[in-house]
């Protein structure tokens, strides 16, 4: 059962705290990502038939079998994948940087260009879960941001194949290529290339514990979008709140993960022990009820705050992945909010909206990082470059102060870079 405790006593750093797996799986992924620089396509395939139980005769998915998948979808949720996509580029398509150009007195251009990266990996957990909306999301960011090659990854099944739903999503969201591998092993693919499998530039997407440290390692190698912890919700709630819908959304992210977290803060002492009822009520209805029991026993909480004010200082400080705001007038407290990844506002807007279908994106910084971390988006997937042009009689102009400058450093030969333009013989 939920605990449910006052303002103060389990201290705001505490609050998301979580029985953490002591299992240290660095070793194991250091190995294979070894194995996989060494053997590429060979190592791919071994641990295909020792870790998903498939024997891979393609490692690629061919490109007539993603336009297939499509064809065979159910015709209702064609319509709603593709109308998931068009909200999630319609928000996204918003982000777009542009280059600049700024001109200066005097012969000199400064300047900076947006480009796109080259070839990005998408990393789509199979197994017994499938999200099609992990696609859409990792996917259309990278699309609209220009990237030649967006290729992704999914675990086959037994069967050695992927979930169609997946090949279906990646169809419409715009992969360029599908490769039936998951894992650390799919990690090392994207960041060391193989046989058949492209080096790519960065690699996004969740991830389980081998997934998440595999991209911690070859970080660097390649960039990442992030390390991703498990899922976490918290419902600022009102006394008017209903119970029962409180108790709902909890339970949406305690049932991704017996590591995940469920947190309510709230006014009201009566509104607490309703929902603590409710979700005992919920709980053996849900079909992951052994998740969704054990994130709640072992991680979930209710803080009963004195007001509403404080429930926000609790959100800022705690820096939840998502946060719903389940309050009469949420935009009053809309400006107060600092540190989420994604704010839900409103008793009508529940964080499985955000999941799937409203345009924001669902990829966000987790265990506390909404303190300096950002929800994944169009800018993950460029870099920039800068540029600087001064004609001969600008830098003439400003060679004195550039070398005062160097001095004072004590990197004479930068001063000497400049000077030496003016004065071949005697750079003084």
């Amino acid at each position: 059962m939920i605990r449910i405790y006052s303002y103060g006593q389990v201290p705001a750093s505490e609050i998301f705290s979580r029985q953490e797996s002591r299992t240290d799986v660095s070793a194991a992924v250091a190995a294979i990502i070894a194995a996989v620089r060494q053997e590429g396509d060979t190592a791919l395939r071994r641990y295909a038939k020792e870790f998903d139980k498939a024997e891979l005769t393609e490692i690629e998915v061919p490109a007539a079998q993603l336009d297939a998948a499509v064809d065979a979808l159910d015709g209702e949720l064609r319509a709603i994948l593709q109308e998931a996509a068009e909200r999630i580029r319609a928000f996204h398509s918003r982000q777009v940087r542009n280059s600049f150009v700024l001109p200066q007195e005097g012969g000199v251009l400064l300047g900076q260009r947006v480009i796109p990266l080259d070839r990005v990996g998408l990393y789509i957990p199979g197994g017994t879960a499938a999200y099609p909306s992990s696609v859409l999301m990792n996917c259309i960011p990278a699309k609209i941001a220009g990237c030649r090659e967006i290729v992704m990854v999914s675990p086959p099944s037994r069967g050695g194949d992927i979930d169609p739903v997946i090949l279906a999503a990646a169809r419409i969201a715009g992969v360029d290529r599908v490769f039936r591998t998951g894992g650390a092993q799919a990690v090392a693919a994207l960041a060391y290339g193989t046989e058949t499998i492209p080096r790519v530039d960065k690699i996004v997407g969740p991830g389980n514990a081998y997934v998440a440290e595999a991209k911690r390692q070859v970080f660097g190698q390649v960039a990442i979008d992030m390390i991703a912890g498990p899922s976490e919700i918290l419902v600022v709630a009102d006394a008017k709140s209903d119970a029962r819908v409180v108790a709902a959304d909890l339970l949406s992210q305690a049932e991704h993960d017996k590591m995940a977290s469920a947190v309510l803060v709230t006014d009201s002492g009566d509104l607490a022990l309703a929902v603590q009822a409710e979700l005992e009520r919920q709980l053996p209805l849900l079909p992951r009820v052994e998740i969704a029991r054990a994130s709640i026993d072992d991680n979930g909480k209710i803080i009963v705050a004195e007001n509403l004010s404080q429930a926000v200082d609790i959100a800022n400080e705690i820096a939840p992945e998502h946060l719903e705001l389940c309050v009469d007038n949420p935009f009053d407290y809309l400006d107060q909010i600092r540190h989420a990844g994604s704010v839900f506002l409103g008793r009508s807007c529940p964080e499985a909206l955000g999941d799937y279908f409203a345009g924001p994106n669902h990829t966000l910084p987790t265990s506390g990082t909404a303190r300096f971390m950002s929800p994944l988006s169009v800018d993950d997937f460029v870099k920039k470059s800068q540029f600087t042009y001064y004609t001969p009689q600008a830098l003439e102009r400003d060679s004195g102060k550039i070398a005062r400058f160097a001095r004072q450093e004590g990197l004479e030969a930068h001063a000497r870079s400049v000077l030496s333009r003016f004065d071949p013989c005697d750079p003084q």
